[in-house]
């Protein structure tokens, strides 16, 4: 049975509706149940706290917004961060409409954008090693078409979105004995090749045979989806929480911590944050940040490797005599040598201050082969 509300009594209580039947025509219904919830607890606020207050001249930011923002803050059980910016967001769209219809500017200016609070950080979720463990056992186990994508995400970092969008020819061959999955265009519109070895082939190949069970018409990608990607992609997920129950894990799993297992473990693993960022398909250092755990004891062996074999204390590597000449032929070779290292380098760094201080030291080589160019003696 459809719960009914008791009718909102308040003044302002028709100017409001007005405001919201009026930005209601271009959003979605459970958009507007959005606005008409965010004007019914102002209103209600309003009616309990400052009944002196019966027209929008006498609405003042201090205490009548202020103190409604104080009203969702101390809301028990508390507002998830995502609830409380809603309302904040609706109702000062709210508030500039009605400037508008009823032509009072300062209404813009009761709730500001310093109101919303900062979006929680996104903080790594990696497995920890025991749940890893416990997963895979269990993924290993089942042999079945989710098991085996989940190993997939779980042994290449991709996206759930992309692993149901590979095609039954994904893995490439890049040299002898060497193999790759070429992910097709993801949430970051990009493609990419994920090297793999070949306990990941056969994981793809388990899935070809199982594509090749189905009764569906081929349409050339790996997983079938009889229903539908969004339906796929549900079943999976759901499936997955089955597979944490069976392995005996009570947290919530989702199938996107295997990205960030994989990434903390190409990281343990000695992967450089240039060649993970091509790995996860980023292009930014700063996400890639994100997906990476670590932990006391990573810090730990950091630490003792760097006491035990400090860099500045490594002998420079040894370059073959016969390769280098102590004459100015031979330094201008050893200058561009220098200067193709530097370039090839950079390119692989993402647009920032690491790369745009590497081509101006790429400039400053330039100049000094040119000075030691004009060393060489004129010709008689």
């Amino acid at each position: 049975m459809k719960r009914s509300r008791r009718p909102l009594v308040h003044p302002l209580a028709p100017i409001f509706w007005r405001a919201v039947e009026s930005i209601a025509l271009s959003l979605a219904p459970d958009t507007v149940r959005g606005y008409r919830a965010a004007t019914r607890h102002f209103l209600n606020y309003l009616g309990a706290h400052h009944p002196e207050v019966s027209s929008l001249d006498q609405l003042r930011r201090d205490p009548h917004i202020l103190g409604w923002l104080s009203c969702l803050r101390a809301e028990t059980p508390p507002l998830v961060l995502a609830a409380y910016v809603n309302k904040l967001i609706r109702l000062r769209r709210i508030f500039e409409e009605l400037a508008w219809l009823q032509q009072i500017p300062d209404l813009v200016h009761l709730l500001r954008r310093e109101d919303s609070p900062r979006a929680e950080k996104c903080l790594p979720r990696a497995f920890t090693s025991l749940q890893d463990q416990l997963i895979q056992k269990e993924l290993l186990h089942r042999n079945d078409l989710s098991s085996n994508v989940m190993l997939l995400l779980r042994h290449t970092g991709m996206r759930i979105g992309e692993c149901v969008d590979l095609p039954c020819d994904c893995l490439r061959s890049t040299g002898p004995d060497q193999w790759a999955i070429q992910v097709p265009l993801g949430k970051t519109k990009t493609e990419r090749m994920v090297p793999v070895d070949a306990f990941v082939s056969e994981i793809v190949q388990r899935l070809r045979f199982l594509r090749s069970l189905d009764p569906f018409p081929a349409d050339g990608l790996l997983p079938a989806r009889p229903r539908g990607r969004d339906m796929l992609t549900r079943e999976l997920r759901r499936s997955l929480r089955e597979i944490a129950t069976a392995a005996g894990i009570c947290t919530r799993i989702v199938p996107h911590q295997f990205r960030h297992t994989y990434a903390t473990e190409m990281l343990r693993a000695g992967v450089t944050l240039p060649s993970l960022m091509k790995l996860l398909g980023h292009s930014s250092a700063d996400m890639t940040m994100r997906y990476l755990r670590i932990t006391v004891p990573d810090l730990q062996r950091e630490f003792h490797l760097a006491r035990s074999q400090p860099r500045h204390l490594a002998p420079p590597p040894k370059s073959p005599s016969a390769s280098v000449r102590a004459d100015l032929p031979g330094l201008v070779e050893s200058l561009r040598t220098s200067q193709h290292v530097l370039e090839m380098f950079r390119r692989t760094l993402p647009d920032g201050p690491p790369r745009r201080h590497l081509d101006r030291l790429a400039n400053r080589i330039t100049k000094i082969i040119a000075d030691a160019l004009k060393l060489a003696p004129p010709e008689k």
